[in-house]
C-alpha cells in the first residue's frame, strides 16, 4: 500500500506505506497540521504504524513525528547527524529497516544539510530535499554544502538503477514522481555538470531565508514537541 500525501502550505510530500499482510505501516516526513489525518487513515485501513521516519531536521514546516509517537508508539526515526536527540533511531548510512518483510535501507545523503538521509524501499527511493524533481536541495544552511550534496546525488543516488522511482520531499510545480534515469539525464542542475559548475550555481542561488526557518528547525530537533522523552 503507498499514498502520497500533499501539504499545499509548505509544498511538502508525505509518503505512507503499509505492508498489506503485517498491517505495518510507516510515514515519510509527516507534517503537523495533518496529523488527524494520518491517524484517520490508520484508522481506515487497520494498520499499526512502525515508523516514523524524517529525511532531515526541516526548516519550512513542523513535523508531526513527536506527535505521532504520543499517539501510536511509532518508532520515530532521523539522520545520525541531524542531532535530533528526541528521535528513537539515530539512523546512518547502511542501516535497515523492515516493514513486513520489505527492507527499507538509509542512505546518508547530506549536503542540503549535513544529516538528510534517503530511504531506499525495493523500487523506490525517497530523498528529502537531496533531489528533488529537475532540481535539488538548496545547500545555503544547516550544514549544507554544494560539493557534498553534488557527492550524494553523483555517489550514492545515481548509482542506483535507473528505472528507480524518485519521490522527493517537495515539489512545487505539480510534479509528484520522476525516476534516477530521468533525472541523470535531464535536470538542469546535474546533466552535464561537473562538480565545479554545481557549486558554482548552488552558491549563485541567493534565495531567501524560509520564512519559518527560525521557529521550524528548534522544533524539529525536537521532533515538533516540547519535551525530550523520559528515560
Amino acid at each position: 500500500m503507498f499514498k502520497q500525501l500533499f501539504d499545499e502550505e509548505s509544498s511538502t510530500l508525505t509518503y505512507l506505506l503499509a505492508d498489506e499482510a503485517s498491517h505495518e505501516a510507516l510515514l515519510i516526513d509527516p507534517v503537523d497540521s495533518a496529523l488527524e489525518h494520518y491517524l484517520q487513515l490508520l484508522d481506515q485501513y487497520g494498520l499499526v504504524l512502525k515508523y516514523s521516519l524524517e529525511t532531515h531536521v526541516h526548516a519550512d514546516h513542523i513535523t508531526a513525528s513527536g506527535m505521532l509517537r504520543e499517539k501510536t508508539n511509532t518508532l520515530t526515526g532521523i539522520g545520525s547527524r541531524c542531532n535530533a536527540l528526541a528521535a528513537d533511531l539515530q539512523l546512518r548510512d547502511g542501516d535497515q529497516l523492515t516493514l513486513g518483510n520489505t527492507p527499507i535501507k538509509v542512505l546518508a545523503t547530506p549536503g542540503h544539510t549535513l544529516g538528510s538521509v534517503s530511504y531506499l524501499l525495493a523500487d523506490r527511493v525517497f530523498t528529502g530535499d537531496a533531489l528533488l524533481i529537475n532540481g535539488c536541495g538548496r545547500t545555503d544552511f544547516q550544514g549544507g554544502n554544494p560539493g557534498t550534496l553534488y557527492d550524494s546525488i553523483t555517489q550514492q543516488l545515481f548509482t542506483l538503477p535507473d528505472e528507480t522511482l524518485v519521490y522527493p520531499g517537495h515539489d512545487y510545480k505539480g510534479h509528484r514522481v520522476s525516476c534516477i534515469g530521468q533525472e541523470k539525464a535531464i535536470n538542469p542542475r546535474l546533466a552535464g555538470k561537473s562538480r565545479e559548475a554545481f557549486i558554482t550555481i548552488m552558491n549563485a542561488l541567493d534565495l531567501p531565508k524560509p520564512e519559518s526557518i527560525d521557529i521550524a528547525v528548534p522544533a524539529n530537533h525536537r521532533l515538533g514537541i516540547e519535551a525530550l522523552p523520559h528515560g
